[in-house]
C-alpha cells in the first residue's frame, strides 16, 4: 500500500509540471473528514503531490467546526465519521452558508446514497472503491467551477477569539487585543490553519516571506507575544500550542 502511495505521488508531481488547468487554481487547502487512516493516508499524499495543502480531520463535529471556521477551499467528507455522519456535515454546512465544494465519499456505489448527498449539500458524489486519478480529476474540476467574488471570509472566530480582517481588530469574548501587524499576520494564519499543524518552515514562509534573514528565533519571540496578549486574563484557556520538534497548532482544547 505505501509502495502504490509514493509511486503515485512520484507521478503527480511529473504531471502537474504539464498540468495547464492547475495554474488556475489559486487556493488550494482542502479538509478531509474521514476516520479511515489507510483511506485518507492515500488520499493525502496524491492531493498533496498536486500541489494542495491538506488538512485531515478524523472527527466529524470537529471537523464541521474547522470548515467552518478556516478558509478552506473544499472539503472532503467521509460517509461515517465519528460524532457526526457525512450527510449532517454536509446539511449543516449548507445551512451555516457554506459556499465552498463539498465532496461526499459514499459507501458503496449506490444512487440513492448519492442522491441523498446532493439533497443533503454535497456539490458532488463519489462511491468507494474508486479511482485515485478519478478522485484528484473531480477535485480540480470542483475547484475551477468554483468562483465566488471573495472566498476569504471577513470574520474568523475560533473559541472565543474573534479576528476581522476588513478593520484588523482581534476581540477575545469582550476584550479588544490590540496587536502589532505582524502579531495580527501570524495570529491570522495560524486561524486560517485551524486545527492543522504548521511548520516553522511554513509559518516563516507565509508570514515573514521567503526574503528574512532576520533572528532565527523570531517565529518562537512573536509566539511568546501573542499568548502573552491573548492570554491577559487568568481564566483565558491557552489556543496556541506547541507540537514538539515540529511547530504549532491553533485548537481550542488544551
Amino acid at each position: 500500500m505505501l509502495l502504490d502511495v509514493c509511486e503515485r505521488s512520484r507521478v503527480r508531481k511529473l504531471n502537474r509540471l504539464h498540468s495547464p488547468k492547475l495554474k488556475h487554481v489559486k487556493l488550494k487547502h482542502i479538509t478531509i473528514i474521514a476516520d479511515e487512516p489507510e483511506l485518507t493516508e492515500s488520499l493525502q499524499a496524491d492531493l498533496h503531490a498536486e500541489g494542495y495543502q491538506v488538512s485531515v480531520i478524523n472527527d466529524g463535529l470537529r471537523g464541521l467546526l474547522a470548515a467552518k471556521r478556516i478558509a478552506t477551499d473544499l472539503v472532503v467528507v467521509g460517509w461515517t465519521p465519528p460524532r457526526l455522519s457525512g450527510i449532517e456535515i454536509c446539511r449543516r454546512l449548507r445551512t451555516g452558508q457554506y459556499q465552498q465544494p463539498i465532496i461526499l465519499l459514499t459507501q458503496v456505489d449506490s444512487s440513492a446514497e448519492r442522491i441523498a448527498g446532493l439533497q443533503a449539500g454535497a456539490n458532488d458524489c463519489l462511491s468507494r472503491p474508486f479511482d485515485p486519478q478519478e478522485f484528484v480529476a473531480r477535485i480540480t474540476a470542483s475547484l475551477l467551477n468554483y468562483s465566488p467574488q471573495d472566498r476569504q471570509p471577513t470574520i474568523l472566530r475560533c473559541a472565543d477569539i474573534q479576528l476581522n480582517r476588513q478593520t484588523r481588530e482581534v476581540w477575545r469574548g469582550e476584550r479588544l487585543v490590540n496587536l502589532t501587524a505582524k502579531e495580527f499576520d501570524l495570529l491570522e494564519y495560524l486561524m486560517n490553519h485551524y486545527f492543522q499543524v504548521l511548520t516553522r518552515a511554513q509559518i516563516l514562509e507565509n508570514v515573514w516571506g521567503y526574503e528574512y534573514a532576520g533572528s532565527s528565533n523570531i517565529i518562537e519571540v512573536y509566539i511568546r507575544y501573542l499568548r502573552r496578549k491573548l492570554e491577559a486574563q487568568t481564566d483565558d484557556v491557552r489556543v496556541i500550542h506547541t507540537v514538539r520538534s515540529v511547530g504549532y497548532i491553533f485548537r481550542e482544547e488544551g
